[in-house]
Parts: C-alpha cells; structure tokens; sequence
C-alpha cells in the first residue's frame, strides 16, 4: 500500500502589526502537525517584531504603511494584491491596528481575533488594553475572547469560537490581559483548524459548526 494522502492545508494570508504572538502561536501549531494550515504571507502595516518572525520563518512578508497612502481605498488595493498574488485561502488579523477594506472576492474568507467576548467591548478604538480597561470599568465578572469573521464594520461578524476567562479582584488590564491571551491561544488555532475541516457554516449573522465526521469501521472479511 502507498502512504496516506496528507491532507489539503489552508493557505493563510496574515496581517500584523506587532510583536506576532498569535503569528507566531499558528506557526509553531502549525510545524507540529496539530493545525492544517500554512502561513504563505504576511502583511505588516508598520515595522515590527512580527515581520521577524516571519522571514526567520521563510515566509515572504511585506511592509504596507497607511500613511504611505492617500485613503483606505488606495492603501487596500496593493494588500489585496499581495494575498491575490499568493493564492490565499483565508486571511488572518493577528493583531493588526490599520483597517483593509475587503474586497467582495474575500468576502467571508477573513478572521480576526478580539480580546473581549463579542459583542461586548467591540467596536472602533476598541482594541489591545483599551478592551480590557472597558471591561474593568464596566464591573463585568467574566471576559475573553472571540474569533469571528471579519466584515467591512468593526467587531460584527458571525462568531466562530468564544473563550471567557473570570475576571477577578484585584484584576489589572495587564493581568486581564495575560489571562485572556492564553485562551486566545487556544481560541485562534481551534477556529482554524474548523475551517480547515470545513466545518464552518454561516447562517445570517450566526455560524453553525458541523461534527466532524465519524471514521467509518472496516467491516470484518469472511474466511476463506
């Protein structure tokens, strides 16, 4: 018998614009074989850790600034280009501060993570320690985080995976923060690899999540 099929990888354009944790968090998922994804480029919107991280990787990255631009339109176009040019299946936000209009041809086929369970304490402006200062403010005793589509409005696309963290007495942003960051290790990395089993199933503004299939059991042979 010949070796087992492997199985098809979803292609990942990634957007980023810091230290790449999360980046980083699909790559290293991603090498151990528990994740079927392979990151093929990164866009960065300003200089940071996580172009690093990806040329170490040997995945091509690329520099977009938004005040290179005059407007959201003409700074989207060549990020739209490069995920072309790559043959993306999906787009990653991993921590990524500029706003890329989606074209119609990715409608559906973007992903971001945020820090707070959606769809409280989303919105613009909302991102980073600004989540978790809302959420200490609001009194809130349970937080986390969402993966969720992304759509040309902030924070209102259908939710693939929650995770809540308590928040407890004494709780600073920093240390909601680091709470939290270690569900959305968890959270980013299951959404993926969902989507990779086409699980994913959107209905209006809900995602429905298909069981994954069950092996079938080789039937005994007769004896001869």
């Amino acid at each position: 018998m010949g070796e087992p099929m492997a199985r098809k990888k979803l292609r990942l354009g990634v957007l980023l614009s810091g230290g790449g944790r999360t980046f980083q968090n699909i790559l290293d998922r991603a090498a151990s074989g528990r994740l079927d994804v392979k990151p093929v480029v990164v866009v960065a919107s300003r200089v940071c850790r996580g172009l690093d991280l990806a040329r170490q990787a040997g995945v091509p990255a690329h520099l977009v600034v938004k005040k290179d631009f005059p407007d959201v339109e003409s700074y989207s176009a060549p990020i739209t280009a490069i995920f072309d040019a790559a043959g993306v299946d999906l787009v990653v936000m991993a921590g990524f501060l500029s706003f890329w209009r989606i074209p119609e041809q990715y409608a559906g086929r973007v992903v971001n993570i945020h820090p707070a369970l959606l769809p409280s304490f989303g919105g613009h402006g909302m991102f980073g320690h600004h989540v978790h200062e809302a959420a200490l403010a609001a009194g809130v005793k349970v937080s986390g985080c969402t993966v969720h589509f992304v759509t040309n409005e902030y924070d209102v696309g259908p939710i693939i995976v929650q995770k809540a963290v308590p928040v407890l007495e004494g709780d600073t942003a920093d240390s909601l923060a680091a709470r939290v960051f270690e569900q959305e290790c968890e959270a980013m990395p299951e959404a993926l690899q969902l989507l990779a089993e086409g699980r994913v199933h959107v209905e209006g503004r809900a995602t429905r999540i298909a069981p994954r299939p069950r092996r079938s059991t080789p039937r005994s042979q007769p004896r001869g």
